[in-house]
């Protein structure tokens, strides 16, 4: 889902990161809110108030988006769930869990604090609002409006009950405790969601014929965004589904490709890089003990005419049991590893030794192969697909 990230805080544990999309939205807010609602609703300010109080609006927009995911990652950690940060990105933020809530009962009241949230810093701000008419600044009795209201259409937007929204997650939770099947009530959350989004887009076609091109634009986006998002919720749950209980040691390579310390970067790249093509090799000694690991990135921030004065060693990263997985974790818990340390290899270890090496494509080639045998392979996420 994201591209480049910037960490900004951390605040009750939780990194808070911007996505490098933010940016996009975040100067389409502060532009809109300039020169179009501002100067609309309050006529009679200078072009450089007008500036302030959408820059101000923008960054107070985003400041509640974040207090609403933080509420949904304070209720998950409370019942168990890992939450890896908040993420803001072009169309909002996101808590991003490491797993499915454990109960229906979980993903209700996590799904449900963010949009309640929404409406108790909505009604903060309404209450300011009231209070600040005639005694308050023009530019700050705009600027609590502004928050007051589109914190309550936040909270609208995303009870509508279409996953991965937080009203269709409300659904998910309660088709769960219907069904008792997370896959099922996964299933039906998902259709509505990606439909939703459809409509979304239609909408969007609507306003392009009407003449409201941005509008239009912004609409198409969202709804594309949505129903992209919905089916690659489900999809993902198809593949831990499959991978779920099977442990890598029915994936795993017994005869990894690993390398000396002592062998210069030229070397590394002359006989390993270039002829195995992997970007992570494991460092082992004589004993076949884990050392560490290079990486190509390790190989790159070297000048290229400094190669032969480098050793591997001097540059790996070194052995952290964290990094590390044995040969009975679970497949599920190894690809979340893969996604959170964004490595598509993974070193197997056992009392300090180095025994296998896991590729994420060997995991990719036993899902297409099972959903070609169980149903249809093209199922498999893009993201997943050998």
């Amino acid at each position: 889902m994201f591209g480049r990230r910037i960490t900004l805080f951390k605040m009750f544990g939780f990194a808070v990161r911007v996505d490098g999309s933010w940016l996009v939205i975040a100067i389409l807010i502060t532009w809109s809110l300039a020169v179009g609602m501002f100067p609309h609703l309050y006529p009679g300010l200078s072009k450089g108030e007008y500036w302030l109080m959408g820059l101000l609006g923008a960054m107070l927009l985003f400041a509640s988006i974040i207090v609403h995911e933080l509420a949904h990652s304070l209720v998950a950690r409370r019942h168990g769930l890992a939450i890896r940060g908040i993420t803001l990105f072009i169309f909002g933020g996101v808590a991003e869990m490491e797993s499915e809530p454990p109960n229906a009962k979980a993903e209700f009241l996590m799904a449900a604090a963010g949009p309640l949230t929404s409406i108790v810093i909505g009604a903060f701000f309404y209450v300011l609002h009231w209070g600040a008419q005639g005694a308050w600044p023009t530019m700050a009795v705009g600027i609590l409006w502004y928050l007051y209201w589109i914190n309550w259409i936040l909270a609208a937007f995303n009870l509508v009950p279409a996953f991965p929204l937080d009203g269709g997650r409300i659904l998910r939770s309660v088709l769960w405790h219907w069904k008792g099947n997370l896959w099922s009530a996964t299933r039906i959350a998902s259709y509505i969601g990606s439909g939703f989004g459809v409509l979304l887009m239609a909408f969007g076609v609507y306003r392009l014929l009407v003449g409201d091109f941005i509008g239009a634009v912004w609409w198409f986006l969202i709804g594309m965004f949505l129903r992209g998002a919905a089916q690659g919720s489900y999809q993902q749950l198809m593949v831990q589904r499959m991978l779920q209980g099977e442990p890598i040691r029915r994936f795993m390579n017994t005869n990894p490709v690993a390398v000396p310390p002592a062998i210069s970067l030229e070397d590394l790249v002359e006989h390993y890089i270039y002829k195995y093509h992997y970007k992570m090799f494991p460092v082992v000694n004589e004993s076949h003990e884990l050392l560490g690991c290079v990486t190509t990135k390790h190989v790159k921030d070297i000048p290229r005419e400094e190669w032969n004065q480098y050793s591997v060693q001097a540059v790996m990263q070194p052995y952290d049991p964290k990094d590390a997985v044995t040969p009975d974790t679970d497949s599920v818990e190894a690809l979340a590893i893969m996604r959170r340390s964004q490595s598509s290899r993974l070193m197997v270890v056992e009392d300090g030794r180095l025994i296998a090496v896991l590729a994420l494509k060997d995991l990719l080639e036993y899902l297409s192969s099972k959903l070609e045998m169980e149903g249809d392979s093209s199922k498999l996420p893009s993201a997943f697909r050998p």
